[in-house]
């Protein structure tokens, strides 16, 4: 059995919103994550968001580092999904 990798999007963030800053990794590379865990926290000009993971796997790379706007749909992480 083969792990498949998937590229996670940055959600919508609602309201109009299509970037927020990213400003903090909660999960790192490398680290476990089931579906409902935080992994990042960006904030709009609304407020601070957690953004959850989608479905477990392991976290294998960060597309953006601490700082960056993000965009809705760009590529956030990559998953190994199991």
């Amino acid at each position: 059995m083969s792990d498949t990798s998937e590229d996670m999007r940055v959600p919508g963030f609602g309201h109009g919103l299509g970037e927020a800053l990213l400003i903090e990794w909660v999960a790192g590379v490398g680290d476990r994550v089931e579906r409902g865990d935080v992994i990042a926290v960006v904030e709009t000009d609304k407020a601070s968001t957690e953004i959850e993971a989608e479905r477990g796997g392991r976290i294998t790379a960060h597309a953006a580092a601490v700082g960056t706007i993000l965009k809705s749909g760009e590529v956030l992480y990559r998953l190994a999904v199991e």
